[in-house]
This record gives C-alpha cells, structure tokens and sequence, in this order.
C-alpha cells in the first residue's frame, strides 16, 4: 500500500522544485485565493507511490479537475493519451503559450487533452494572467521536471 503521508520535508521539495507555480497550468501560488495541493501525479489508489517521482504541485482547480485520471481524450482525434506527466515530460513539448500568454495552447495531443480535462484556460484563469502579464508577472520560468 502506497504511503498515505507526505513529510513537510517532502513538501517543501515538491514547493521548490515547481517554484511555487502550479506544474500543470502554472499559475502562482502567490497570487491565488486557494492553497496548492501537492498531488499525486499516478494515484494512490491505484498503486502511486508517495515519492518525488510521483509528487507535483497543483492548484486547486487543477488538482480537484484531474482527481484520479492518468489519460484523457484528445478533443482533435478522440484518441485516449496519457496527461501530461510533470516528472516524466517536458512541459513545453505539449503546451505554448498564445501571443499575450493568456491562453494555452496544446501541440500535441497529450497537450490537447490536459488542457481540456484539466479545464487549463477557465475564464479566471485567463483573466489573472491578463493582468499578471501586464504587469510583467507571467508566464513564470519553466518548472524544473527533477
């Protein structure tokens, strides 16, 4: 059985390790109204280990839209991929950003179904980044996968 229990220790290594940004849909922990979760990318209850492998930061939305699901569907082929896996995947080889960076856009179809399953461009989140970007404050750095 999978360690149900995450040490502060570990916490604070998944914290920084995505700089206080959401793995999947980057928005900053600083500037939001809801706590970040630290999740697990492949579920517990079906057999995800409790490890930095394993482990990422995700915002409420995020978090609370992927729930158990490891695969979703591509809404360009209908094909079933796998989500994007933050440990396991380069972030910027399913997601850009569009021109004023509020927006993102899947390029490939693992890109393409997280942003929809995960509901990555939500209308509040569109909004923040409007004016973070504005004010010079998105899009963070890219998150390091280690």
């Amino acid at each position: 059985m999978a360690n149900r229990y995450i040490s502060s220790e570990l916490r604070c290594l998944v914290h920084e390790r995505a700089r206080n940004c959401c793995e999947y849909c980057y928005s900053q922990l600083g500037y939001s109204p809801d706590p970040f979760n630290v999740e697990h990318i492949h579920p517990r209850i079906q057999g995800g280990p409790t490890s930095p492998a394993n482990l990422a930061l995700a915002c409420f939305g995020c978090n609370n839209a992927k729930g158990i699901e490891t695969t979703a569907v591509d809404p360009l082929t209908e094909a079933i991929v796998p989500l994007y896996h933050p440990r396991q995947q380069r972030w910027d080889d399913h997601f850009r950003w569009n021109s004023d960076c509020t927006e993102l856009i899947g390029v490939s179809a693992t890109g393409r179904a997280t942003i929809a399953l995960l509901a990555l461009n939500r209308p509040g989140l569109r909004q923040l980044r409007q004016i973070l970007y504005r004010a010079n404050e998105h899009p963070p750095a890219p998150i390091n996968r280690g």
